[in-house]
């Protein structure tokens, strides 16, 4: 691309960020990460195992604000899209793909509400695996405290939250 519309493309992106095919990225894209921190031979202290993502997604979201506090809301839909951007390659597709499952669950009858949403949560930890979407992780665990609650206004919140993260990214 001639660096006028290099620039251009990246004004539109919003960020400094060189074309997606210039990025590094997981071993399958050709990226080098280097050296993964906190593991030596063996393991090492700092550690972790493949199921273990402590840290990785950002900080927990509390369901009880969320449900509570119409600004708390917007602020995590706004941190979950930030995360987005640094982190993450994720395509409004997947997010959209998403969403559909979460307003399909909440539309369930209520006696199968919890079953989809677990469901629902299950479909997200494959594409934040197969993805490699972590800033995606706070929204898996904000989801497992949604359907041990099992509340109607908690599913509601979190499609409204998740509403809004389609929104902000777009």
């Amino acid at each position: 691309m001639p660096e006028t519309e290099e620039k251009k493309a990246e004004e539109r992106r919003g960020d400094n960020r060189p074309p997606r095919e210039n990025r590094g990225g997981g071993p399958n894209r050709g990226g080098d990460r280097g050296p993964e921190r906190g593991r030596g031979p063996g393991g090492g202290p700092g550690a972790r195992g493949p199921g273990d993502r402590r840290g990785d997604g950002g900080p927990e979201m509390d369901i009880e604000k969320l449900i509570s506090d119409p600004l708390y809301l917007d602020n995590q839909a706004h941190v979950v899209v930030s995360r987005m951007r640094d982190m993450d390659s994720g395509t409004k597709s997947q997010l959209r793909r998403l969403y559909n499952a979460v307003r399909r669950a909440t539309r369930a009858p209520e006696s199968e509400r919890q079953h989809e949403f677990v469901m629902v949560r299950a479909r997200l930890a494959y594409t934040i695996a197969r993805h490699s979407l972590r800033s995606l992780d706070a929204l898996e665990r904000l989801l497992l405290q949604v359907t041990r609650k099992n509340d109607t206004r908690g599913y509601e919140r979190f499609r409204d939250l998740f509403e809004a993260i389609i929104a902000y990214n777009e």
